[in-house]
C-alpha cells in the first residue's frame, strides 16, 4: 500500500541533517553516507552521490532524474550472487 499523499514523501531525520551539512559546505562534494534504505529519494538528490549501507558494506550510488520518487535501498541490493566454481580438468599423461 502506497503512503498517503497528505503525509508527503518519508525522509529520516538523519538524512535531512546530512542535507543541510553538505549545503552549508558546498565547496566539499563528499559522498553521504545513509543507513536509512526507507527514505524516499527526492529531486533535491539528483547528481549527488551517496553510499547506502547493504548490512555489510556501503555501496556507492549516484542519483539521477528516473530514481526520484524510489527508496534509497532499492538500489543497493543487499544479496550475493552465488559463484560456483568450475571444476578442474586433471589431464593424464
Amino acid at each position: 500500500m502506497a503512503r498517503s499523499l497528505w503525509k508527503g514523501p518519508f525522509l529520516d531525520s538523519c538524512v535531512l541533517k546530512a542535507f543541510e551539512r553538505q549545503k552549508i559546505n558546498f565547496s566539499e562534494h563528499q559522498k553521504i553516507r545513509l543507513w536509512s534504505r526507507r527514505s524516499v529519494i527526492l529531486p533535491e538528490c539528483i547528481d549527488q552521490s551517496f553510499e547506502i549501507h547493504t548490512g555489510k558494506q556501503f555501496l556507492t550510488v549516484r542519483v539521477t532524474e528516473d530514481m526520484v520518487g524510489h527508496k534509497f535501498g532499492e538500489f543497493a541490493s543487499t544479496r550475493k550472487k552465488v559463484l560456483h566454481k568450475k571444476a578442474k580438468v586433471v589431464k593424464k599423461k
